[in-house]
């Protein structure tokens, strides 16, 4: 009898396999960060759980502010990918608001911007009142996503950077607080309602 051959193997181009690699580097340090904190995410950490050396990573990233600053620039891409869609500007506002809220709240609560968070809250500490590069860049990015959304129904700059500051300020409490939350579950959809209501409000009354 004979023996079929077993079918070949696609070969990966070098892009392929460095786009990978990095990927799974990065999810290793969201994960990490995620899991045991950012002070216990050591290199050795990264390292094991991607399952690489750290002379892989310090090839791929240069090293642990590379890869840090990689993670941040990969959240600040979830975070459009997920919001800023065509069908999230489109229709009534309210519809907007609703279909905004529930894509940033899946952003907001997942392990990949609580990685974020706990970045940035180390970068602003080391920098001080001045704040970081990466602070701007993620109210750079909110605000182009916020335009994308709700262009027609944007306030003064002063009354818009107040309401994504309470938009921000409400969907980061409530993941912390599903944290803190010891493992009891809470449905956060009443809040999100309230956030909501206070987006259409406001955003309707320019």
């Amino acid at each position: 009898m004979s023996r079929r051959a077993a079918p070949l193997r696609e070969r990966r181009s070098q892009a392929e396999r460095t786009a990978e690699t990095r990927a799974r580097i990065i999810d290793a340090v969201v994960e990490s960060i995620a899991e045991v904190g950012y002070p216990r995410t050591t290199a050795a950490e990264i390292a094991k759980r991607a399952g690489v050396t750290w002379g892989a990573v310090q090839h791929h990233f240069g090293g642990k502010d590379g890869i840090l600053d990689a993670v941040l620039e990969h959240s600040f891409g979830r975070f459009a990918a997920l919001v800023g869609p065509a069908e999230v500007a489109q229709g009534r506002l309210a519809d907007r608001v609703s279909l905004f809220v529930e894509r940033a709240w899946e952003h907001f609560s997942s392990p990949t911007y609580h990685s974020t968070f706990q970045i940035l809250l180390h970068d602003a500490g080391e920098a001080g009142d001045a704040g970081t590069p990466w602070q701007h860049t993620m109210r750079d990015s909110f605000e182009e996503v916020w335009r994308a959304c709700f262009g027609e129904e944007v306030p003064r700059p002063k009354g818009r950077f107040a309401l994504q500051h309470y938009t921000i300020s409400v969907l980061t409490g409530l993941a912390a607080m599903q944290r803190l939350s010891g493992g009891v579950v809470h449905d956060p959809q009443v809040e999100l309602d309230w956030l909501e209501r206070t987006l259409v409000r406001e955003l309707g009354a320019r």
